[in-house]
């Protein structure tokens, strides 16, 4: 009897569950969308081993002292090794402060690289003002800590073997030097091609005219025609424009910065090389591991550690006559060795030396 009331309650409590279980209303879509999972952020440049590299330059960089710069910051960028964007032709009439605030603003990089020369004060206020950002500029004054350093093209060491060559090449006994602005980093190179002129040469007669300015290609060149009109048949094109005289008048010539014997294959000699590689690496090495330090980068920009080297002569070597080749061989190989340091003179030379 117990049993059978038992069974009896059993069967309608199922009873009532099912009929409860279907009249429940079905779940109701909620009417607003679910909150979107923010995407995980790319990771920083440093984190992925690239860093965000700006390149801010104050002359356009078709002229080789800050083409330099950019050919060096172009190939770690190929490398992968950096990040790069830059900032042309910004002159010396006061944009550089703004375009460099701009950059630092908008563009937040881990480092800025360019030249400050006639600039120096407003790139050095800038850096103060953002002290997170290493700053590495070209520059004729020193460091400022945490976050300037500075560097400069020390290639008086292959101005001084051009200078040999050319002393070995003139025929007249004149040459001629076309150079940007008296200062220390231009005069240094003109008086060491002026040393290595008198070393191959103790009679050679030196002109030198100063265009005042970093880029004028027609003013240098009507400096150039007027070295030639005074009897020189070898130049130092210091800067832009000189190539282009020597090409016209037929007179050897040596560029300067970088090969630019593509420009004039049959005048061009050779010329100081200034390789900024070694530099841009050693600085983007530093910051990607957080140990930027404000200093003078001189070394890596002379012979030493390959910053600077004697361009290629592409099959002119056999118009320089035999011995003064072998002259500059061995001074080339005693620099490279430490066994003879090229003097650095940084007084403004002479019109006629």
């Amino acid at each position: 009897m117990f049993k059978k009331s038992y069974l009896l309650v059993f069967v309608a409590i199922l009873m009532v569950v099912s009929l409860m279980a279907g009249c429940a209303k079905p779940p109701v879509a909620p009417t607003t969308a679910p909150a979107e999972v923010e995407a995980p952020e790319a990771p920083a440049a440093e984190e992925s081993g690239v860093i965000k590299v700006y390149g801010a330059f104050a002359t356009p960089i078709e002229e080789p002292w800050d083409g330099v710069i950019h050919d060096a910051l172009l190939k770690a960028k190929e490398e992968g090794l950096i990040e790069y964007t830059y900032t042309e032709d910004i002159g010396y009439s006061g944009d550089m402060e703004r375009v460099l605030r701009e950059i630092a603003e908008q563009q937040k990089p881990q480092l800025i690289m360019g030249d400050a020369f006639v600039n120096e004060e407003a790139v050095r206020r800038v850096a103060a003002d953002y002290p997170e950002i290493a700053f590495a500029f070209g520059s004729e004054l020193g460091p400022v800590a945490p976050n300037l350093a500075v560097f400069d093209n020390w290639i008086h060491e292959p101005a001084y073997l051009c200078g040999m060559l050319a002393g070995g090449l003139t025929k007249t006994n004149t040459i001629g030097v076309v150079a940007a602005v008296p200062i220390p980093e231009v005069n240094r190179l003109v008086n060491a091609f002026i040393a290595g002129a008198k070393e191959t040469n103790p009679e050679v007669k030196v002109l030198v005219s100063f265009i005042n300015s970093f880029f004028d290609p027609a003013t240098a060149k009507e400096q150039a025609l007027a070295h030639i009109s005074a009897g020189a048949d070898v130049l130092f094109a210091e800067r832009a424009g000189v190539i282009e005289a020597a090409a016209e008048k037929g007179v050897f010539v040596f560029g300067n910065m970088s090969d630019q014997n593509e420009i004039a294959p049959e005048w061009v000699i050779s010329g100081p090389v200034w390789n900024m590689t070694p530099t841009v690496e050693y600085v983007v090495k530093q910051v990607k591991a957080g140990t930027f330090t404000a200093m003078d980068l001189k070394d890596f920009n002379m012979y030493a550690l390959g910053g600077a080297t004697l361009a290629p002569f592409h099959g002119n070597e056999s118009k320089i006559p035999a011995d003064v080749l072998a002259a500059v061989t061995a001074k080339e190989e005693a620099i490279k060795s430490g066994m003879f340091r090229v003097p650095i003179d940084e007084a403004q030379p002479a019109a006629v030396n």
